[in-house]
């Protein structure tokens, strides 16, 4: 097992500014950094790279989908804009050493259209993903592919969606990635969902219901870990909380107000926290 911090409780673009963060993460004891990936210089990630290895930390990545890279949209145009997209964060994947890109990668963040999902756009999106899966797996990356609550998206929430998701994809580039958080709005039994996802669950987030600090909220951390356990999940366990520090993004992800003492608490207690329950969880 793996631990990482979500870069996304500070900025959605990491710059120089944030390196003392880097080398702070380090000391604390996490493995990598979970790296957004936004629309900064390709310098700017060379950089980041650089200093990611100076300081031996390892490197994931995560974004979201816009309308106009929709995945599953029935316009063919957007269709293909989505899958030069993902094309396009595969190369920032690997341009900053990632071995995984995760998030929504699926369809477009709270894009709706007042339904749930059509057979159509399933099959769309499987398609696109597919072609991204590929692209990925000659890069040497895998796709982690996130499953959203129902207020974010509707072509996958749920654990059981986005396995079925991914088995009509085919690939092994091409995964789910669990999210507690969401698991906490949408999954009835947690046991359930990770074990009848055994095969296809390749990243976690570690996100209190609150999205602040992990285990100062109620999602079922005792039944996760021991169900992850169960499965022989090796993998990264990265935390991802919010804050009010970038106040466009709080806004967009609804952060109306702080969750936790500080940024710092978020990831000293939630490393520590995450830590001890991975220890004592009995698969």
């Amino acid at each position: 097992m793996k631990t990482g911090m979500n870069l996304l409780l500070w900025t959605t673009e990491v710059t120089a500014e944030h390196y003392p963060l880097l080398a702070a993460l380090k000391e604390t004891g996490f493995d990598g950094v979970e790296i957004p990936i936004g629309d900064g210089p390709e310098s700017s990630y060379r950089a980041l790279r650089r200093e990611i290895e100076r300081l031996g930390l390892l490197c994931t990545t995560v974004t979201i989908m816009r309308p106009e890279h929709n995945a599953i949209s029935l316009d063919a145009s957007i269709r293909r804009a989505a899958r030069k997209r993902l094309e396009w964060l595969i190369e920032r994947t690997a341009l900053l050493g990632g071995e995984l890109l995760c998030g929504p990668l699926h369809s477009a963040w709270k894009t709706f259209v007042g339904r749930g999902p059509t057979e159509d756009e399933k099959r769309f999106g499987a398609d696109v993903m597919r072609a991204a899966g590929e692209a990925a797996a000659r890069a040497g990356i895998r796709l982690e592919l996130e499953f959203l609550n129902r207020f974010e998206c509707y072509l996958l929430n749920t654990t059981a969606d986005t396995r079925d998701f991914v088995r009509r994809i085919g690939l092994p580039s091409v995964q789910v990635h669990y999210d507690t958080h969401h698991a906490h709005y949408e999954e009835k039994d947690v046991t359930r969902a990770i074990t009848g996802a055994a095969k296809e669950i390749g990243h976690v987030h570690v996100s209190e219901n609150d999205r602040g600090t992990p285990g100062r909220g109620q999602v079922r951390w005792d039944e996760t870990f021991a169900a992850l356990k169960k499965i022989g999940y090796d993998g990264w366990l990265v935390i991802e909380s919010f804050s009010r520090l970038e106040p466009a993004f709080a806004a967009a992800v609804h952060i109306w107000r702080e969750n936790a003492a500080s940024a710092e608490e978020v990831y000293r207690e939630g490393l520590r926290f995450m830590n001890e329950r991975w220890a004592r969880a009995k698969a």
